[in-house]
């Protein structure tokens, strides 16, 4: 097995077939994609080279920047909630009763499909019938707000369904991770005399911190790139209040037909990924980094 693993040859026949598929399904897309934003093009036609019309036209569109605004909210807010999510994975790897359940119900957003979740959080937030306006009401609020009508808020609004619907995706990474800590660390800093708070703070998050720098961009560029859910509670409104660069990039594609200018807005928002990516690991960077057996 060393010897054929060993031969260069080998090795590029096994490597081949993936890196075909990534050129197809990825990297030919992404060079076409920036291509079409070099044209006029309703996506039917023939195309007209404009050269970087459309992309000098990006940097001083309002619509566009105050939807990359909403995105950006949402991706603070994302990064927020994975302090909420590893607060939770810790107690529910601390052997608590029921932890095996609670994991279970956490994970229940995860089965369910984007368009499912919304329809659910769209009675939720129904004016008259939903659950949290009857609640208000029954406390003695006599006009609560109508939640995905009102600008100033129907993005907070949108962000609880979103967090929630990722609840469980990041408790289950940070539960692993911390089921994955040698119980006779815990069990030494125990007999030394830490409190639990010490040792959450001093051995786990040092010991996991990789897992963390790994959500942190997972939250912070699935937020950038986020689209169903708003789309169909909301689809950008009202009056553009809850429009992300997704669903900006979509309405000027599919309903404007202007392809040309709607591959520009694809093609920066991967670029505007990339920066951010690049920006989290150079701050989230170590030199050193702490190994357990």
């Amino acid at each position: 097995m060393d010897k054929v693993m060993s031969n260069k040859k080998i090795i590029a026949l096994y490597v081949l077939p993936a890196l075909l598929v990534i050129m197809a399904v990825v990297y030919i897309p992404i060079i076409l994609t920036a291509y079409y934003g070099l044209n006029e093009w309703n996506g039917i036609g023939a195309m007209t080279f404009i050269g970087l019309d459309n992309y000098q036209a990006l940097l001083t569109d309002g619509k566009f920047w105050d939807s990359a605004w909403h995105s950006l909210l949402l991706a603070v807010f994302s990064a927020a909630s994975l302090i909420i999510y590893l607060a939770v994975a810790m107690v529910l790897a601390s052997k608590i009763k029921g932890a095996n359940l609670f994991r279970k119900i956490y994970l229940i957003p995860m089965l369910l499909s984007s368009v499912a979740i919304a329809q659910l959080w769209l009675r939720i937030y129904h004016p008259t019938n939903g659950i949290v306006n009857s609640f208000l009401e029954s406390i003695g609020i006599s006009n609560p707000p109508a939640w995905l009508a009102e600008p100033s808020l129907v993005l907070f609004a949108l962000f609880i369904p979103i967090l929630w619907q990722y609840a469980g995706f990041y408790i289950l990474i940070y539960y692993a991770a911390l089921k994955n800590i040698p119980a006779s660390l815990v069990e030494a800093a125990k007999i030394d005399g830490a409190t639990s708070m010490q040792i959450a703070f001093r051995i786990k998050l040092p010991l996991i911190m990789e897992v963390i720098k790994v959500t942190i961009v997972l939250a912070v560029v699935g937020s950038l790139k986020y689209f169903d859910l708003i789309f169909v509670m909301t689809d950008g409104g009202p009056n553009g209040s809850s429009e992300v660069m997704a669903s900006y990039m979509y309405h000027t594609a599919f309903r404007a037909y202007d392809f040309g200018y709607g591959s520009a807005i694809g093609f920066f928002l991967l670029v505007i990924c990339l920066i951010v990516t690049w920006v989290i690991r150079k701050l989230t960077a170590s030199k050193e980094t702490i190994q357990y057996s």
